[in-house]
């Protein structure tokens, strides 16, 4: 028997709740001279991001163009054969692999027909954001990110809507749509200055965290790579993070830090931050510096790569300019090849030709865990000062500082007092110098 449009079924007196239909997409991917990704892959990207977020990808179409069209990106030609596309598959949603005007998206809106929504590859991300902040702070950077993106575009938005109202023509150029676009640009402005003052105050709560850790004398490694190279997987490896690992774009959005123990006793710790894309919109990486500051905070940055994508090398690039815009280029890097389990023998040996410095691993199964570790423990002891010291039994502060904030490499107890061969951070290094050896 049918249901009405709440799911409510009279006769045998149940709720359902209605199950939402899949939105139908079509994906148009553009060829430009100068592009440094190809095609095929930047669509099978867009593609996954469109799945992500919860559409299915009916169709794609492409187009070779020199430059762009100023009124709607695509040539009219295309626009055309975009909206006939629409009509004849029904189309719901309408998806470009780059960042419209919004000019251009509201023409092409008007194009398709206004059952059709028009988005860019921005907005599409700003969604699968959406989806996946957990955090507090990780869903008000995706606010501010969508409230920045939405501020420019409330101008077309109320066109539509005067248009319907009025019926255009004469009369229909002012009046009540104009007057609303400038209370919606009010209460835009006002909710990006609030979310901004809300970011604020969130940041200087990471602050004084982030202070505490460097006080901690504790080694920090961030893990750092292109979206689904397996940074969450590492983590739930190497510790008992329990963070949601699966092959789906922006599966982690929020950083996630755990201690990790390394071979030798030293304490380290780990953190799992969000991946990076190509295109990333440079508003949401600004939205998204307090999350990524995890990244430049850090003693050592693990540089994830997945060794099985035909494109890892253009991932990594991609990571490596990313980090050089958050100001994170100068911190001690890694680059870590995952999944080789995924690899013919000599797939993986030609790699390791190519980068003798990088480290090879497979998260999955646990290959090249222990040289990881290694190599940590070895980054973490390069760093810090060691210092042999003898601090006298009445002055146990000094000790247990040591046992708590610094890395003992041996310690024995003389007549004298105790004897310690440590290894401490910057911040205690005038303090332990005192009763050195």
């Amino acid at each position: 028997m049918r249901t009405n449009a709440l799911g409510y079924n009279s006769p045998m007196n149940e709720f359902h709740y209605p199950k939402e239909e899949q939105e139908r997409a079509l994906l148009v991917g553009i060829e430009r001279p100068d592009a440094t990704w190809s095609l095929e892959s930047s669509l099978e990207e867009l593609r996954r991001l469109t799945e992500t977020a919860g559409a299915e990808v009916v169709a794609t179409t492409t187009q070779r163009l020199e430059k762009v069209n100023p009124k709607t990106f695509v040539g009219s030609g295309k626009a055309e054969e975009i909206a006939e596309t629409c009509r004849s598959l029904g189309i719901d949603l309408v998806i470009l692999d780059d960042e419209l005007t919004p000019s251009q998206q509201s023409n092409l809106e008007k194009a398709v027909g206004r059952d059709v929504k028009v988005i860019d590859r921005t907005a599409l991300i700003l969604d699968i954001f959406a989806l996946h902040a957990t955090t507090k702070e990780g869903r008000l950077q995706v606010r501010l990110a969508q409230n920045e993106y939405l501020y420019p575009r409330l101008r077309g938005m109320w066109a539509h809507l005067a248009s319907n109202r009025m019926g255009g023509g004469v009369g229909s150029r002012f009046g009540e749509g104009e007057s609303q676009l400038e209370v919606d640009r009010r209460i835009v402005r006002d909710r990006i200055t609030s979310i901004r003052r809300q970011l604020k105050e969130l940041e200087k709560n990471r602050a004084i965290q982030r202070q505490k850790r460097q006080e901690s004398g504790v080694f920090r490694v961030a893990l750092a790579g292109y979206t689904n190279a397996g940074k969450s997987s590492l983590l739930n490896r190497l510790t008992d993070a329990g963070v949601l690992s699966y092959d789906k774009l922006f599966a982690t959005l929020d950083s996630k830090s755990k201690r990790l123990n390394l071979p030798d006793g030293r304490e380290v710790t780990l953190t799992d931050t969000v991946g990076f894309i190509q295109k990333l919109p440079t508003k949401l990486v600004e939205s998204f510096k307090s999350t990524l500051d995890e990244i430049r905070e850090a003693d050592l940055v693990l540089h994830i790569v997945d060794a099985a994508d035909p494109d890892f090398e253009k991932q990594a690039k991609t990571v490596d300019e990313i980090l050089n815009q958050i100001d994170a280029g100068d911190i001690r890097r890694v680059m870590v090849f995952n999944k080789i389990d995924l690899l013919e023998g000599a797939q993986l040996e030609s790699l390791r030709y190519r980068y003798p410095e990088a480290l090879f691993i497979s998260a999955h199964e646990g290959t090249g865990i222990d040289g990881l570790l290694a190599y940590v423990q070895q980054a973490a002891a390069d760093t810090g000062y060691v210092f042999q010291v003898l601090v006298p039994y009445n002055r146990g502060d000094i000790t247990s500082l040591a046992h708590s904030k610094c890395h003992i490499i041996s310690e024995e107890h003389t007549a004298l007092g105790t004897r310690m061969k440590v290894q401490v951070s910057a911040p205690y290094k005038a303090l332990f110098a005192k009763f050195a050896e």
